[in-house]
């Protein structure tokens, strides 16, 4: 099995971030067969990781600008049968590859996600709510155990076979991240298109395989929580226009029904001793909840006047996966294997 790695990055304010990405990758103990990192529309950042990052393949970001273009285009120049992809602000452990393809084992998975825990740049956040940290492009309180069955691997730590993207193409424009608007949730509307066309396959998690993704004080702050949780809502409305509401918000009912009561809860009981602590995490997690709401409700509106259309940009895929034919294939097209 070969593997490819795809970081996107779009700022030189993430340069020595980048670095370790790009070093981490490099040091594991399964080698990845090609890293490819994608300079999404900035020439400065693409001449100077061109001249100084050594043992990759830059590119620049071909299609529409943004996180689920740069992907693409990624995606394009890859030659592994499995796609792995970390943030450029993240960096993995020495066995997170080996770790996150084992699983690929099971013919029946199309795809993997890891474990992504908080890097904090600054004092440890014990006031932020746990069952919030997708915030901070986090694994957050409520995901499954290890092995079991997810509608959607989280993008800053995920593999994808490469018959995924043959069979039923790219991330679609539109819903992924556009330089440092907040949007997201391009891998769960893929995963659900995917999943709808190859019903006996799944997407599974990996707790072994980690990555730490690096949290600024920025990412800390009242405005940063608002508006994130206001852009999830729009994405989840972005999702559900595309995929329908049952699949497009399923998890998204069961945190809201399960999770985050079980920490409201806890909330509660620390109310006694860690009055300011439980407090604080108590109005996140409600005020987290209504303007994600909101957000979704906004979508929706907006969506009516001006539907998102589904699908990635006419790229040209190579096809070298077992039991694929040789040759090319445009996204959207359906492969053998």
């Amino acid at each position: 099995m070969t593997v490819t790695v795809i970081i996107c990055a779009y700022t030189l304010e993430r340069w020595d971030a980048l670095k370790h990405a790009v070093g981490s990758c490099l040091a594991q103990t399964m080698r990845p067969d090609q890293v490819v990192v994608v300079i999404d529309h900035n020439y400065e950042l693409l001449e100077r990781a061109t001249s100084e990052l050594d043992g990759v393949l830059v590119v620049a970001n071909a299609s529409t600008k943004g996180l689920s273009g740069a992907r693409n285009t990624g995606v394009e120049a890859s030659t592994g049968e499995v796609i792995a992809f970390l943030d450029d602000d993240a960096f993995a452990d020495a066995d997170w590859l080996e770790a996150l393809c084992a699983p690929f084992a099971d013919d029946a998975v199309a795809g993997v996600g890891g474990w992504i825990v908080p890097e904090w740049q600054g004092d440890v956040a014990a006031w932020f709510p746990e069952t919030y940290y997708w915030i901070l492009g986090c694994s957050y309180q409520g995901l499954p155990r290890s092995g079991a069955t997810l509608r959607n691997p989280i993008g800053a730590n995920m593999a994808i076979r490469r018959r995924v993207f043959a069979t039923v193409g790219g991330f679609t424009s539109g819903i992924g991240r556009i330089g440092k608007v907040p949007l997201g949730c391009e891998e769960t509307e893929l995963c659900i298109r995917y999943t709808a066309t190859a019903t006996n396959e799944r997407f599974v998690l990996t707790r072994d395989a980690v990555v730490h993704h690096l949290v600024p004080p920025s990412r800390l702050s009242w405005y940063y929580f608002r508006s994130r949780c206001w852009a999830e809502g729009l994405s989840k409305a972005a999702v559900s226009s595309l995929v329908g509401s049952r699949s497009g918000l399923a998890s998204e009912r069961a945190h809201l029904a399960r999770s985050i009561p079980r920490e409201l809860g806890t909330c509660l009981r620390r109310l006694p001793r860690h009055p300011r602590e439980a407090v604080t995490k108590g109005s996140l997690i409600v005020a987290g909840a209504s303007i994600a709401v909101a957000g979704m409700i906004r979508g929706n509106s907006a969506l009516r006047r001006e539907p998102i259309k589904p699908g990635g940009d006419e790229l040209t895929l190579l096809i070298t996966s077992k039991g694929d034919s040789d040759g090319t294939l445009p996204f959207g097209a359906r492969s053998a294997g």
